[in-house]
């Protein structure tokens, strides 16, 4: 092997194979529901506790389930519509692919 394909890991302070630097940081940006479930664009997902959404005076309850949902650039939030609601972003926590 060359010694280009070895990457200098800050973290760890060693050199790394960059195929397994690779790996680890696209398995970092996967975005998971409350069950570990990879979710993708489109998914739709059920809420697993009621949730009060500020601003609306509203209460979502446990199991409603949101349709077309799309990630954010932030891992642990997702974007929704709901009919009541527009411009609702949730938080992966609270939710579970279905």
């Amino acid at each position: 092997m060359a010694d280009d394909d070895y990457v200098y890991d800050e973290v760890t302070g060693e050199w790394r194979p960059a195929s397994e630097m690779a790996a680890e940081a696209a398995q970092a940006s996967q975005v998971l529901d409350s069950a570990g479930n990879v979710l993708a664009d489109g998914d739709s997902v059920t809420l697993i506790k009621d949730l009060k959404v500020k601003g609306a005076g509203q209460t979502l309850k446990q199991g409603t389930i949101i349709k077309s949902i799309r990630l954010t650039d932030n891992p642990e939030e997702i974007d929704c519509r709901h009919d009541a609601i527009k411009g609702l972003v949730l938080r992966t926590e609270f939710v579970r692919k279905r």
